[in-house]
């Protein structure tokens, strides 16, 4: 077993056939090489490969969700992120691609400071992250006590890092990178977001960032 990624046995078959069409808009018009990490079935990179023409290259730790992503994509590497890194070729990517992946490593801080050598010189990170101030979730800890991990969802029991709005502008600077985008995704529809509304406007917005169930992040390294 790696140290940088859970055992995949266990993933329900939704899990890698999740396509992630919201995040198509942050990945550059003009790519031309993406990586994805954790590619899974390849849907999200084969949507990429499909706008904008791309060659597209994944990574995938489970061999079965490898094989069916191979039919879709350009070239795909079988195995652990970590251990494989230094099989890519140095200044190549426009784009790696990081959907619902970095909150699964052991250290997804060195991978990303690793990750800068892999893009070309207007390269960028593409990433997806659960938040973990998301209002369903803080409201079951403050109020309810509660914190039980789950088969999947932000508290998805493979989940070994946590991030925030925040936090998320703390973490890509100290990296070396420049937080190029970050954005809410998936925003509570229902009674929690009514109730952070209010208490925006009686705290001065201080429990904005918790509407959003993921947020979106572009970041370029600095050079």
């Amino acid at each position: 077993m790696t140290e940088s990624i859970n055992d995949t046995s266990e993933r329900p078959t939704r899990y890698y056939e999740q396509t992630r069409p919201e995040m198509l808009k942050y990945v550059p018009a003009d790519v031309k090489r993406t990586l994805e990490l954790g590619c899974a079935f390849g849907g999200f990179s084969a949507a990429v490969k499909k706008r904008f023409g791309a060659e597209c290259w994944g990574m995938e730790l489970d061999p079965e969700a490898a094989q069916v992503a191979t039919g879709r994509l350009d070239k795909v590497i079988v195995g652990d992120i970590v251990e494989h890194l230094g099989e890519l070729p140095d200044n190549s990517f426009d784009c790696v691609i990081c959907n619902d992946i970095l909150e699964h490593l052991v250290d997804p801080y060195t991978l990303l400071m690793d990750l800068r050598a892999k893009l070309t010189a207007d390269g960028v990170v593409v990433a997806s992250l659960p938040n973990i101030r998301y209002c369903r979730i803080l409201f079951d800890l403050v109020v309810r006590g509660n914190w039980d991990y789950k088969e999947h969802g932000i508290l998805d029991k493979t989940h070994l890092r946590f991030f925030t709005y925040k936090s998320l502008k703390k973490v890509f600077p100290k990296l070396g990178y420049e937080l190029l985008t970050i954005a809410g995704l998936e925003p509570e529809p229902t009674w929690p977001a009514r109730l952070v509304k209010i208490l925006n406007l009686l705290l001065f917005n201080v429990f904005v960032d918790t509407r959003f169930h993921h947020f979106a992040c572009v970041a370029r390294p600095v050079r």
